[in-house]
């Protein structure tokens, strides 16, 4: 038997389009239409017309920047324990704090009239403070040495710290009021029991002493090898150079030690 079809739709010739196909109906050319002179057919992948907002570079991963030579780290300084003592009301806390690159650490306390014939501060002061525990300050001398500074109460009562504070220390300066030398004598004592390198440093109250140096060295019994210097404990350089001299003597103290 025949196979059935509608009328309306003619026959296609074998090897013909399809009769009822697109385009034998609206006349449209299927599948791509050929390629014309060198002409390419548009990538795939590419959109027909370009983005109004090209998209941005990715942003940077944060992160440390390296370093683009790095070079080997300096040591730090090494720290040197100096003492800053003397009698009552010489000029220690004064010493410290002209020097100290930091605040100083101060623990001054009213003086009370309870003091009244114990702390005698002398009579050309006008001092209303007194340091009950210890001052404290820091001083950098280049990049290989830095100096801690531990200024000791004057008073005798006092007298039971300065085991402590003078444990670890190289050396000291024994700030002296020469119109008041009697005052230094328990200092001078002290040090020259403990064996520590000191140094005798005059202060010069209003720039003038009531002694001269050799006269001073005689009441304090005091050998040639001490170092005895003037110096102004309000002047920055003045105490830097008597500060030197301490270096110099614990040096020299090291020194002989280490050749025995």
């Amino acid at each position: 038997m025949d196979s059935v079809r509608s009328p309306d739709w003619p026959a296609a010739p074998l090897g013909g389009l399809a009769a009822n196909s697109a385009a034998a109906r609206y006349g449209t050319p299927s599948g791509p239409a050929p390629a014309v002179g060198r002409a390419q057919p548009p990538h795939p992948a590419e959109p027909a017309y370009p983005p109004a907002h090209p998209p941005a570079p990715p942003a940077p991963v944060a992160g440390p920047r390296p370093e683009a030579h790095p070079g080997p780290r300096e040591a730090p300084p090494v720290p040197v324990k100096i003492l800053i003592a003397g009698g009552f009301g010489v000029g220690k806390t004064t010493t410290v704090g002209a020097i100290s690159e930091i605040a100083p650490l101060t623990t001054e306390a009213e003086m009370t009239s309870a003091g009244i014939g114990i702390d005698d501060p002398g009579a050309r002061s006008a001092k209303t403070t007194t340091t009950v525990a210890m001052d404290f300050g820091c001083v950098t001398i280049d990049r290989s040495l830095k100096l801690y500074l531990f200024g000791t109460p004057g008073q005798a009562r006092f007298g039971f710290m300065w085991d402590d504070l003078a444990r670890g220390a190289l050396g000291a300066l024994v700030v002296v009021d020469s119109s008041r030398l009697d005052d230094c004598y328990p200092v001078v004592d002290y040090f020259e029991q403990a064996g520590l390198p000191f140094v005798v440093g005059v202060n010069a109250f209003d720039g003038r002493l009531a002694l001269d140096l050799d006269a001073i060295r005689w009441a304090l019994a005091i050998g040639e090898h001490v170092p005895l210097v003037r110096f102004d404990a309000r002047d920055r350089l003045s105490v830097r150079d008597t500060l030197l001299v301490v270096l110099d003597r614990a040096l020299q103290r090291a020194t002989r030690d280490r050749g025995a």
